[in-house]
């Protein structure tokens, strides 16, 4: 059976195709393995084997930064690996020998050097900061031997590494392999195979390695790698040989097949759409020292609580059963407790998060635990419901706060407040300063939720001390965001400024459970989404016909920075257009909204392969952009598929 994802054979020789085109694995505890699909890392932050250490704040650090396979043949070496240099060159040229490149289960290049076809596979071992690299002698008709070249990084994924003097180049021979730490702060990285072979000595530092993708976009991008020397052994048709490499303790090599065959049956079949988006979005789970959650995307991001929140109940069966989800729920709520409720400082110009972060749990936890009986939902979240609204109520800070017309303000002189939070030239490129109108949808919603909780249960004084504010907000929003020239809603507004600007945050306050507009102005918004913001690949995060537009994400950081969210597309926001347009629309809305998530089948064999980047270009083609791989792009689709089941 043909893979679901497949690339085009011809093109894999082809650097242009190749090198553009990435693969992510993780282990489920905030390690993992990154490379272009020929092995070549055109990244920092790519590597065989990148892991968090707890020592370090759980911050990321590849290790084994590749591995050379070379097979030898009547005395002649052919290298397989691949390296960029100085100049666009390449040594040595191992992609020229590749003849096929196998998606499912897991990644697996076959090469072919004259009679030899050679297949590597790698793997991340779940929960284990360990990689195994299956490969298999699938034909030769002479004698072959197998060299492994192990490239040693030791640094943190957001730095580069250069010769130096303070690198421990000594290595201790382990079973079946060797075990190097260069430097003391590190535990070991035991590299080991599970048949018996020769280790030949041959220190060296290579030097002048390149990143095309980090001098793209403006970054140093040269560093130097160590390798120790070679692993040597002899290889049968038809035999498979297993290296491991591998920070857990020194691991007995009879064992690496089975805990292979072992980790490849845990994998969802790739065989559509949904299960290749299932497999994505389960990468982003860590679990650590008794604790769940969710990374907000690969390579550079940690957790984020926006992301989070949003996600899980799109998510599904990706983050497992039920008990997960909302173990992932409290781990998170706990989070938002010490960050922004009962932090001394958390009305601190200097700490104060995203305004809009803690009005988000409200939409979860009713996503995620309506079906509880309203008095069981209350009773259990009462407290936090009541503490996040005393969170804005409580402040009476003149750059945060409610206004007597009850909706939430918020404006700090170079800093961003809302999830539109990305930074040029020192600058926030949408400071969106004042009202904007996504908070104050979240704002209706949370109080309006609330009280349909509290009514419920009986609880008289909540409701005598919330319904006049609701009420309020209801009127203020109608008075304040209705009326864009432009059409939709007003995106922000502030005492001496109205920003018209078409932008998808108004999406936000129509998907909401509780909003203040009517059905005909939610379809007004969807009406000018649809028409001027609608791409193959999610939503703009401007008009293109702003004048401060900007359709193509390239260069160096600021530049990149300033069209991410100046035109940048964000597949996040297509579960709240489809969401609301077949509500609107009921089985009528089905084949546009079947038609809107065609364009992510492709996505599935570009920029990452099996996943949804960050963002992508507004002009077309709509090339992915920013991280390769993100939580709430991924489960937004995951979204939109069974929002189509339900309503086919």
């Amino acid at each position: 059976m043909d893979n679901y994802i497949h690339l085009d054979k011809s093109k894999l020789i082809n650097l242009e195709y190749t090198l553009f085109r990435e693969i992510l694995r993780t282990n489920r505890a905030g390690a993992y393995s990154s490379s272009s699909i020929i092995g070549c890392n055109t990244r920092k932050y790519h590597g065989l084997l990148v892991a968090p250490l707890k020592e370090f704040d759980y911050r990321r650090f590849v290790f084994l930064s590749s591995l050379d396979i070379s097979v030898i043949q009547h005395e002649k070496v052919f290298n397989l690996g691949i390296h960029k240099y100085d100049g666009s060159h390449y040594d040595p040229k191992g992609h020229k020998y590749i003849r096929n490149f196998i998606m499912d289960p897991t990644p697996k290049l076959i090469y072919r050097v004259g009679g030899v076809v050679l297949s590597v596979e790698k793997l991340l071992v779940e929960k284990e900061d360990q990689i195994l690299v299956k490969i298999t002698l699938e034909d030769a008709h002479s004698p072959t031997t197998i060299r492994l070249k192990p490239f040693l990084a030791f640094r943190s994924v957001r730095e580069l590494t250069h010769e130096n003097l303070d690198a421990n180049t000594k290595y201790e021979e382990i079973r079946n392999g060797v075990r190097i730490r260069l430097y003391d702060v590190f535990p070991y990285l035991n590299m080991q195979i599970n048949k018996k072979n020769e280790f030949v000595p041959m220190p060296d530092w290579y030097r002048g390695i390149e990143y095309i993708k980090e001098e793209n976009r403006g970054n140093p991008y040269k560093e130097d790698l160590y390798v120790p020397g070679y692993f040597e052994l002899p290889i049968k048709k038809g035999e498979s040989i297993i290296f491991s490499g591998s920070l857990s303790k020194e691991s007995a090599p009879s064992t690496f097949k089975t805990k292979f065959n072992k980790e490849l049956e845990k994998k969802f079949p790739r065989n559509n759409l949904y299960n290749t988006l299932l497999n994505s979005a389960s990468q982003f789970i860590v679990k650590s020292d008794n604790r769940t959650a969710l990374l907000a995307g690969y390579h550079w991001y940690g957790e984020n609580l926006r992301n989070t929140f949003i996600a899980l109940p799109w998510g599904g069966e990706a983050f497992g059963d039920k008990k997960v989800s909302l173990r992932l729920l409290a781990d998170s709520i706990k989070r938002l407790e010490n960050e922004f409720l009962n932090a001394p400082d958390r009305y601190n110009k200097d700490t104060l998060r995203n305004i809009d972060i803690p009005l988000w749990v409200f939409r979860t936890i009713a996503q995620l635990e309506g079906n509880l009986p309203a008095k069981t939902l209350w009773k259990k979240y009462k407290k936090l419901f009541t503490s996040v609204l005393k969170f804005y109520t409580g402040s009476d800070k003149d750059y945060f706060r409610v206004l007597d017309n009850g909706l939430v303000y918020g404006k700090i002189e170079n800093k961003a407040l809302t999830w539109m939070s990305f930074y040029a030239y020192g600058k926030p490129v949408t400071p969106r300063y004042g009202m904007p109108v996504e908070i104050n949808a979240l704002w209706y919603n949370a109080i309006r939720y609330s009280l349909e909780l509290a009514e419920k249960s009986g609880d008289v004084k909540f409701v005598e001390e919330w319904e006049p504010l609701a009420g309020k907000v209801h009127d203020a929003f109608r008075e304040s965001f209705l009326g864009n020239p432009k059409g939709g809603l007003i995106d922000v507004l502030d005492f001496d400024r109205i920003d018209i600007s078409v932008r998808p945050n108004q999406l936000v306050a129509i998907s909401m459970p509780y909003s203040p507009l009517t059905k005909e102005e939610q379809k007004g918004v969807l009406d000018i989404t649809k028409k001027l913001l609608l791409t193959p690949k999610g939503i703009r995060s401007l008009s293109p016909d702003d004048p401060s537009y900007l359709g193509v994400i390239e260069g160096n950081v600021d530049k990149r920075n300033l069209a991410m969210h100046q035109g940048g597309v964000y597949p996040g926001f297509v579960a709240f257009f489809a969401e609301k347009y077949l509500e609107l629309h009921k089985r009528g809305g089905l084949p546009f909204v079947k038609k809107m998530i065609e364009g992510f089948e492709e996505e599935m064999t570009e920029h990452c392969l099996g996943t949804i980047s960050e963002c992508y270009n507004g002009n077309p083609p709509h090339t992915g952009k920013g991280a390769v791989s993100m939580l709430w792009n991924v489960t937004a689709v995951l979204k939109v598929i069974r929002l189509i089941e339900e309503y086919s």
